[in-house]
């Protein structure tokens, strides 16, 4: 059923003339009434009484002229929704936030949210890896990712190039060096990264290229629980700069581990030539100038009590 057709037809009812609702429409009368009758050829039998002063529907016609009002109605809204989309008016969008870097993302979700506010933003919060995997499925549209990745499947928007570095007790040996070699930390228990965590392997792989397979003592995916547990004297751990920055100085010893030197590159990824919606392409063009800024989040991080300063 074509909606023009329908359209016509209900103007013609409301106006009580095929005149009038020509004026009305802005066609032609011979137009309005042809499509009319089309609409009546199609459903099959007659929807107006003509050869009386007053138009007369039939007990179809009846039918048509209501329900076809909530048909048009629908459709005005259906249309009103799509619009809203484009000006990004109302909708949603879903994003990825490893828990490692989830801190990163603050800024721009803040910002996002207080531009457009009529837009519902989903966190799918798990590891890296698992969030590459949903880039590539399309279950994702965006999504935090540590690099590299492959880029003929996801192309990538950098927001943090960061080393990582020794967490240790205060007190212990590593006291006031300006640096430490990744082989020397080879007899050390590790608090390491959860194994479904993409920072698991890169460590695990320094390691290797540094001579021995580290010594783990537990894994967790939330820094400031790995801090935690250096502090209670489980064992040492590996921490992108920016946290160990807001660590208690009198509580940790911080330096860059070197020889390798293991970085902590965050960025937002999508699927390679993947179709992004309105939504998602406003949370890139934000997230263009939140992290184009100088100044880091980080920098105004608080700490849960008893680790920060």
């Amino acid at each position: 059923m074509e909606l023009r057709a329908l359209r016509y037809f209900i103007e013609v009812v409301r106006q009580q003339s095929f005149t009038a609702a020509a004026e009305q429409m802005h066609v032609t009368q011979p137009t309005i009434s042809k499509m009319v009758k089309a609409l009546e050829d199609e459903i099959g039998t007659p929807l107006l009484l003509r050869d009386t002063r007053q138009m007369v529907l039939t007990d179809a016609g009846r039918i048509v002229w209501q329900r076809g009002q909530d048909v048009l109605a629908a459709h005005a809204q259906l249309q009103a929704e799509i619009d809203d989309l484009e000006t990004l008016g109302r909708g949603e969008l879903t994003i990825g936030v490893p828990p490692m870097g989830g801190s990163l993302f603050t800024p721009a979700i803040a910002t996002f949210r207080e531009r457009y506010p009529r837009i519902e933003l989903k966190l799918f919060e798990q590891g890296s890896r698992a969030i590459e995997a949903a880039l590539i499925s399309g279950e994702l549209e965006l999504g935090g990712v540590l690099q590299p990745v492959d880029p003929a499947t996801i192309d990538v928007l950098p927001i943090s190039h960061e080393v990582l570095w020794l967490v240790a007790q205060k007190g212990s040996r590593w006291d006031g060096a300006a640096s430490v070699p990744l082989a020397e930390l080879a007899d050390e228990p590790f608090v390491f990264y959860g194994e479904s965590l993409a920072l698991n392997d890169v460590v695990q792989h320094a390691c290797r290229e540094a001579g021995f397979v580290p010594q783990i003592v537990g894994r967790s995916g939330h820094w400031d629980l790995m801090a935690a547990l250096v502090l209670a004297g489980v064992g040492i751990a590996l921490l992108p700069a920016p946290y160990c920055r807001r660590l208690d100085a009198a509580r940790f010893t911080c330096l860059p581990v070197s020889e390798p030197e293991i970085t902590w590159d965050m960025a937002i990824g999508w699927k390679r030539n993947a179709y992004l919606s309105h939504a998602a392409r406003a949370w890139l063009a934000v997230a263009k100038e939140t992290f184009g800024k100088p100044s880091s989040f980080l920098d105004d991080f608080v700490l849960p009590p008893g680790l920060g300063e």
